[in-house]
């Protein structure tokens, strides 16, 4: 997919940058033509001359010294014509804040506004920088321009802290690059509903009961529907602001939330894709005050009353929509995940052990079995959810879709 693209790796300053070396080595390595262009201040992390050498180019750095040829004196124009993709990896706060209020004072800056190719961002800063409303209201700017961020992880960071802003793995690097250069329009002309998240089931106005979705599994689904022409809706109780036209976003908390709105789209849809983690019970009653201790009582008992099945509630009612559901089990994975088949009136569903560390909740990988009716179930190997939806969505289609 990327043999003889033309890729623009911006590399900006910040501890991230090492890891930007990489993301150049795997772009090499699969035959893309890779031009690095460093800040000032990511010459103070990594030298310009470890780049060239991967790259087998000459690193940009300078808009007023020509760089090999005579044709280099409008440095920043060349580039920009030159690019099918600009890559930002790292982006700090100060390259994020200049891409989105029009700031061009160096190399970098003015090459990426004179860019009119696809442009993606990869944040990497601290935690309280991430979370700085400012550097949200730029991220946010660079959204509504078109520019794709893909969000940061969270975990140990280079000042010893722990929190949201670490810069994500290269295999997730890699398949946002990879998507973003796919022409494929193969589901174009098809209505989609995509759930995601885990419900939170109000206990009291500051409480509820929930789980450990992180909601990534069904965001890569509907991104990777969305790249490929559908018309999606992600229904989902996570924070997420969409990079794509067609992939709009509706956010709910609670089971029943969830439920409404699928049944307000149901008929016009395609396919539903249910990736929720729906809670099995929500409180009976809810308190409408903060329920408090009591110096004279060491337990307190919530009465629990069963949430509707959502997917077989929405699926005794299709037509000719396309039902996916998905299993997560921590044991006896592939009965379980035939008796939902059956039991739920689905077309497929996708099962995954969420007791493996690598798999399933809060992890950017996932080990799928694909159960269908009249066929063997199908093992995926270890991939990442970005990855699986491609795969599913490629699934879908051979079915004659």
């Amino acid at each position: 997919m990327l043999k003889s693209k033309h890729i623009a790796v911006y590399v900006s300053g910040g501890i991230a940058a090492y890891k930007s070396l990489e993301v150049v080595r795997a772009l090499i390595k699969q035959h893309a033509e890779v031009q690095v262009v460093m800040t000032k201040s990511a010459q103070e992390f990594v030298t310009p001359l470890t780049f060239a050498t991967l790259s087998t180019r000459p690193v940009l750095t300078d808009n007023f010294t020509p760089q090999s040829s005579s044709d280099d004196f409008i440095p920043h124009i060349k580039i920009a014509r030159w690019t099918d993709l600009a890559v930002v990896v790292p982006a700090t706060a100060d390259i994020i804040a200049k891409m989105a209020n029009g700031i061009s004072d160096d190399l970098a800056t003015t090459s990426l506004m004179a860019t009119d190719a696809p442009k993606i961002v990869f944040p990497a800063m601290n935690t309280s920088m991430w979370n700085y409303p400012p550097v949200q209201k730029n991220l946010k700017t660079l959204e509504e321009i078109g520019i794709q961020v893909v969000q940061p992880d969270s975990g140990f960071l280079a000042e010893g802290e722990s929190g949201k802003g670490r810069l994500v793995q290269l295999p997730v690097i890699m398949d946002a690059i990879e998507s973003k250069l796919s022409s494929d329009q193969s589901l174009l002309g098809k209505k989609v509903i995509v759930t995601a998240g885990g419900t939170k089931e109000p206990l009291d106005p500051v409480r509820f009961l929930g789980n450990n979705s992180s909601g990534k599994m069904g965001i890569a689904m509907a991104e990777s529907a969305a790249r490929s022409g559908a018309d999606v809706t992600l229904i989902t109780t996570v924070n997420y602001s969409s990079s794509y036209r067609n992939l709009a976003v509706v956010k709910v908390d609670s089971a029943l939330n969830m439920l409404e709105q699928i049944q307000n789209r149901f008929e016009k849809i395609d396919v539903l894709v249910m990736a929720a983690a729906i809670a099995d019970f929500r409180p009976l009653h809810v308190a409408t005050q903060k329920i408090k201790k009591t110096a004279d009582n060491d337990n307190y008992t919530i009465e629990l009353t069963k949430n509707p099945d959502i997917l077989k509630t929405v699926a005794k009612n299709k037509i000719n929509q396309f039902v996916v559901g998905f299993a997560a089990e921590t044991e006896n994975l592939i009965p379980n995940a035939e008796k939902k088949l059956k039991s739920k009136n689905a077309d497929v569903i996708l099962a995954n052990d969420v007791s493996n560390l690598d798999a399933g909740f809060n992890v950017d990988t996932n080990r799928i079995t694909l159960i269908s009716h009249n066929a063997h179930p199908d093992n995926w190997p270890l991939m990442t959810k970005q990855a699986v939806a491609d795969k599913f969505w490629k699934y879908y289609l051979k079915q004659g879709n």
